[in-house]
This record gives C-alpha cells, sequence and structure tokens, in this order.
C-alpha cells in the first residue's frame, strides 16, 4: 500500500530535522558540499523508499545511511584526486549559520588534516569525535567491532591532533589580520605582508587546471614575498576587489574579484598573531555554491560583471594569485 500524504508529511518533516546534520557528515566526509548535496539527496530518496515503521530512531539510521554512501562516493573520489591538475582544497564552506553545516570546530586546516586518513579512520573520527555518536552506533555504520573502530578513530585522532591550533584566533582579530592581509597584497605593501606572515607560512591554491594557479604549495615567507613582487612587477598593479569579508571552514578570510573578473576565495590559518597558511581557491567549478551563498543574482547577468559565473578555462587574463602572493 503506497504512503498517505500523511504519512509523506511526516517523513519529509521527519528527513528536514536532520538534514543539516546530514550535510555536514556529507561535507566533512567528502570535502565537496556539491557532491555532500547529491548524498543527502540520496539518502532522501532511500529514507522515503524505507520500512520506517521499523525505524526505531530516525537519525542513526539516516547517518548510516548517508556514511555509506559517502564511503563509496571516496572511492571514486580518491580516484580522481590521483589525476587532479594542480593543489586540491576543500570546497570552500562560507559560514552563515544559515543551514547549520557550519556548526562544529573542523577548521579548513583540519579538513586537509582529515584527507591523511582512510576513508574508514576518516568516518570514525568525524562520527564519533565531531558528531557524537556512539561507539557501539559507528561500528554498527561501518560493519566493524567495536575494538576495531576504537583503534580507527585513535589513529586518526592522532593524525589530527596536530592539525589543531594551540590557541584559536579570536574573531575580531582574524578579521583584522584578514582585511591588513587583502590591503596589503592588493597595494603591494611588502613591509606590511612580511610583518603578517610567519616564516614558514604554506600557501595552497587550487585552480583545477581551469584558471591559473601555483601548482605546488609554495613554503616560506621571504620565497612568497618574491614571487609576490615577481607578479606585481610581471602583471602590474592589482585591480581586486573585495566582495566580502568571511570565515570559511572557520578560518578567517574574503571573497575577491581578480584580474580578469575571475572569483577567489582566500582563507588565512592564523597562529601566534601571524598567518601560517593561505588556502587560495580560485577553481570555478568549487565556487558555485559561494556564489549562490553570496552574490545575489542579477537579471541579465551572463559571463562577465560582478555577479556573473565563474568562468571556464580561456576566459578572462590568466594570471597566479590576483591580490595575493
Amino acid at each position: 500500500m503506497p504512503p498517505t500524504d500523511t504519512q509523506t508529511d511526516a517523513a519529509t518533516a521527519t528527513f528536514e530535522a536532520h538534514r543539516p546534520r546530514l550535510l555536514r557528515i556529507a561535507y566533512r566526509m567528502l570535502g565537496s558540499r556539491s557532491e555532500a548535496e547529491d548524498m543527502v539527496q540520496d539518502t532522501w530518496l532511500r529514507w522515503i523508499a524505507a520500512d520506517r515503521g521499523a525505524v526505531a530512531a530516525p537519525y542513526p539510521f539516516l547517518a548510516r545511511i548517508v556514511t555509506r554512501l559517502c564511503l563509496d562516493q571516496m572511492k571514486s573520489a580518491r580516484a580522481r584526486r590521483e589525476t587532479y591538475v594542480g593543489a586540491w582544497l576543500p570546497e570552500p564552506l562560507v559560514e552563515t549559520g544559515e543551514d547549520g553545516v557550519d556548526e562544529d570546530d573542523l577548521t579548513l586546516t583540519l579538513m586537509m588534516a582529515l584527507e591523511r586518513l582512510s576513508p574508514l579512520e576518516r568516518a570514525a573520527f568525524l562520527l564519533h569525535d565531531v558528531f557524537g555518536i556512539p561507539l557501539g552506533e559507528v561500528a554498527d555504520t561501518l560493519d566493524r567491532e567495536a575494538a576495531a573502530v576504537r583503534q580507527l578513530a585513535v589513529r586518526a585522532r592522532r593524525n589530527v591532533q596536530s592539525a589543531r591550533p594551540r590557541f584559536p584566533v579570536a574573531r575580531e582579530e582574524g578579521e583584522r589580520i584578514a582585511h591588513a592581509f587583502f590591503a596589503a597584497s592588493a597595494s603591494g605593501d611588502i613591509a606590511t605582508l612580511r610583518t603578517l606572515l610567519a616564516e614558514d607560512v604554506v600557501l595552497c591554491s587550487d585552480g583545477g587546471g581551469k584558471v591559473l594557479a601555483f601548482p605546488n604549495p609554495i613554503v616560506g615567507s621571504e620565497r612568497l614575498l618574491r614571487l609576490f613582487a615577481g607578479v606585481r612587477r610581471k602583471w602590474g598593479p592589482e585591480r581586486a576587489a573585495m566582495v566580502a569579508p568571511v570565515w570559511i571552514d572557520g578560518l578567517p578570510g574574503y571573497i575577491s574579484r581578480e584580474r580578469g573578473d575571475l572569483l577567489q576565495t582566500t582563507a588565512l590559518a592564523i597562529e601566534n598573531g601571524r598567518i601560517a597558511a593561505l588556502y587560495i581557491t580560485r577553481n570555478p567549478d568549487k565556487l558555485r555554491h559561494v556564489l549562490r551563498q553570496v552574490l545575489p543574482p542579477v537579471a541579465g547577468a551572463a559571463g562577465t560583471g560582478p555577479h556573473a559565473e565563474p568562468q571556464p578555462r580561456g576566459s578572462g587574463e590568466r594570471r597566479p594569485g590576483g591580490a595575493v602572493p
């Protein structure tokens, strides 16, 4: 017998109540907002098709489904990473507080640390340590013994612990440093940039082969500053425009429009009052959700202009880094 409208409405209400947490699990597992949304949609289809009368607790049931879907997705995702052009960064998640995705303490730096884990280690750590799911339920989800899952979580915790900042930056301080960095990099103020960067700063830039970006991490403040000065000599004064100061996966940063009308996000990991890492995302495929989040649609906008969709390879003037070194 097909479900009644009342039963379907109740199933929908139950699922929507858990959707934000499911989306958080999927995003933290995959590092992609678009793929996470696909996994949650597939979870919804399985929820509607399930014998819901036999489900005593909906959230563990739904979390189990979305986790298993993500583990399957990670197999193909990791294969794609092997052929990815340049450095890979998680799809930037601009914090709005509207969908609950950013309601945990995982920063972009920690997301990068999760990439060192096996899929099962990542799942065990996220489900148990981050989302507070009891160990027995995690074991059922991963189809492992509880003792084995405990060891997975312990190994993951050891790997991730070193990436946690000892003293998280205060919100006002982080925003001040992000604003100062944008202003100094846009104006070419090398002296100020030197005071903002940690000596062993690391810059990672993700263009995905669609737009120009540094293919490998740049390590060290002096190397980064020399590179920035060289880019400025070659391309002239920067014409970057700040779109919005934002927090990206727990890190202060901003969205900017660079030369050639290219959109990019910049997130700053700050330690001891200095920038320890810069994460720059320029890949247009990873910025579509940012556009939907931050930039209101404009009638007739297509291809160019302040509210345009990111352009495919070959559009605009291609150069590394924009208003950043």
